[in-house]
């Protein structure tokens, strides 16, 4: 019977294997419910800027200047939620990293252009 320290160097046990695997495992939940957030924040504010703003919220009499400045806002937690979920595909080693990364920077792109179109309306 081996214990840890007669133990053969470089071998690990059963139960540290099955750690291991537990914990990068939980790593890559996190970094896919991280995906599914950032996601959910970006569709949120395409719902709002695209359907809602300009045509659900007139017809209730909100007020159309609302639009901008919420967009801007959305649009913050939007970028933040997608960097972060960058960060935790690249912790975690997430086999689709890279693909999420482009994918990522496009809506990031495509947020901040949003942004200042936002920016150029209250100021305008």
């Amino acid at each position: 019977m081996e214990n840890v320290l007669s133990a053969p160097a470089g071998t690990t046990r059963p139960a540290d294997q099955a750690s291991e695997l537990t914990e990068a495992q939980s790593r890559e939940a996190a970094a896919q419910r991280a995906f599914s957030t950032s996601i959910l924040v970006s569709a949120t504010r395409c719902l709002l800027t695209y359907i809602v703003l300009p045509f659900v919220a007139p017809a209730f009499g909100v007020a159309a200047n609302v639009g901008p400045g919420l967009g801007i806002a959305i649009g913050a937690v939007a970028i933040g939620s997608n960097v972060l979920t960058i960060r935790r595909f690249h912790a975690a080693q997430h086999r689709w990293r890279w693909a999420y990364t482009a994918i990522a920077l496009t809506v990031i792109t495509l947020l901040l252009v949003l942004m200042v179109e936002d920016v150029i309306d209250l100021l305008g």
